[in-house]
């Protein structure tokens, strides 16, 4: 395992270039030195908020420490996933939120883009589904190609009362049961360790096998514990690798210096733009197997920095829009906006230096310039190319970007980039002085459905929405 040395490692570090984020290749619309420089005191406050309260449950920060202290848990996990890769056929996570798009991310990011395709020698293990919907179609149609029997499934909710989660659960057991299947032998939990409908329902069966979402870590920070690790454990991807790179990430990060720190420099760069009326932040890289890290980091961001409330009770309505896109996929679709739309934008690279393969692009078509020029090279250096043409156009029209280059993409470097991108969150948060680890914004949703399905306790909810004015069919159309 080449994490274990540090020449490795230290080949393998993610690096941030920012100089298309300055003036002097901006103009104008850059960041002059004196303009970062006047972020100093406030990093280094966000950065001491942060290292002040990791590890503290009550502050949902529990997930600083995950790198670090879960030997055993791993190891359970790997002789779990052995078992699952040698009973079942099938795998299927039952979650929303972090708790499907992390799982998402990383099989996305570290296994075969056709897996579920390949032979079943060639996965070497089960097939891989994750359901975040409740969309009746998508159900019936996963349905279709699995066999409960044959599959394991991992169900994810912290409170077990996630209303999709069950729903999705109840169909799961109501087959396992007609089908003659013990639920102890083709479910897993994942939920806390004390309370919860999860831990009541694995006590009534008799012990269903659970592993536990600690308390102090979200579920928009959970990849790195028994949420992401277990899924990732069973498509065979390397959970000690994940970790090492986030642990890995935390050491580069320990310096409260902004320019020391490129977690820290990363939060600075989007407060500033975002102080200047750029709300709308880009994560685009420029690979397919990252094209699920955008989504992930999209929940991280959005659910994690929209506040309407200081942490002194003062509002606000902060926050930045997170919107993904694809290199190079969205160079036709998106990229005209940005490079000739408002000025309200700040584009992330995330850029690979070396991909799994090359693929030679053979010579033909001679007689038609346009195509033959292409023969010769290879399609990692004409998407590397796209990708440093995108950054040069954007630069030139005056739009800020930055890149994160990754060496190439491995579980070392994945788990560095999700940490980095946890710790920019954590000290985007500090700097806007918000409760970062909170979602208040999704509660109200959440009790109008509950109201609307008819469930006890929330009758004067249903008389609210009951309240609510007639609809004027003049503005129907």
């Amino acid at each position: 395992m080449g994490y274990k040395t540090k020449e490795w490692r230290n080949s393998m570090r993610v690096t941030l270039d920012y100089n298309n984020m300055t003036d002097t290749f901006l103009g104008a619309q850059g960041f002059t030195a004196k303009k970062l420089a006047s972020f100093n005191r406030k990093a280094t406050a966000a950065f001491r908020y942060v290292q002040e309260n990791r590890g503290k449950d009550e502050l949902y920060m529990g997930w600083t420490e995950l790198p670090y202290n879960q030997d055993e848990i791993v190891a359970d996990i790997l002789a779990t996933a052995k078992e699952i890769r040698n009973k079942f056929q099938y795998f299927v996570v039952l979650g929303i939120g972090g708790s499907a798009l992390g799982p998402i991310m990383a099989f996305n990011a570290l296994c075969h883009l056709h897996y579920n395709d390949l032979p079943k020698a060639k996965r070497k293990g089960p097939k891989f589904y994750v359901e975040d919907n409740v969309d009746p179609v998508r159900m019936r149609d996963l349905l279709d190609v699995i066999d409960p029997a044959k599959t394991c499934f991992n169900v994810v909710s912290k409170s077990g009362a996630t209303s999709e989660t069950m729903t999705q659960y109840l169909i799961i057991l109501d087959l396992l049961k007609k089908a003659g299947v013990d639920v102890k032998e083709n479910v897993i939990f994942t939920t806390d360790e004390k309370k919860g409908n999860l831990k009541k329902i694995s006590d009534e069966v008799g012990g269903i096998k659970s592993y536990i979402l600690p308390d102090g870590v979200g579920g928009r920070f959970s990849q790195l514990c028994p949420v992401g690790l277990l899924p990732a454990a069973v498509v065979g991807i390397d959970i000690k690798g994940l970790l090492a790179g986030a642990a890995y990430m935390d050491r580069v990060c320990r310096y409260s210096s902004m320019n020391k720190n490129p977690a820290l420099m990363c939060a600075v760069l989007q407060i500033a733009a975002m102080e200047e009326g750029k709300n709308i932040g880009v994560m685009m890289p420029y690979s397919d197997n990252l094209k699920f890290l955008a989504d992930w980091y999209c929940q991280l961001w959005a659910e994690s920095l929209g506040k309407n409330v200081t942490l002194d009770g003062k509002p606000c309505n902060v926050g930045q829009t997170p919107v993904k896109s694809l290199g190079v996929t969205d160079q036709h679709s998106q990229v005209q906006l940005y490079t000739e739309g408002p000025f309200d934008k700040v584009v992330t690279f995330l850029s690979l230096k070396k991909y799994a393969c090359e693929m030679p692009i053979p010579h033909g078509c001679e007689n038609i310039p346009d195509v033959a020029f292409l023969g010769g090279h290879t399609m990692e250096e004409l998407i590397q190319a796209e990708n440093a043409a995108t950054a040069y156009a954007l630069t030139k029209a005056g739009r800020m970007n930055y890149t994160l280059w990754i060496p190439e993409l491995n579980a070392f470097t994945l788990g560095q980039l999700l940490f980095l991108f946890e710790l920019q969150t954590a000290y985007a948060g500090a700097m806007l002085n918000i409760n970062t680890f909170n979602q208040p914004g999704v509660e109200e949703g959440k009790k109008a459905t509950f109201a609307l399905l008819g469930k006890a306790g929330y009758a004067d909810k249903k008389k609210e929405l009951d309240s609510l004015p007639e609809k004027n069919q003049n503005c129907i159309i």
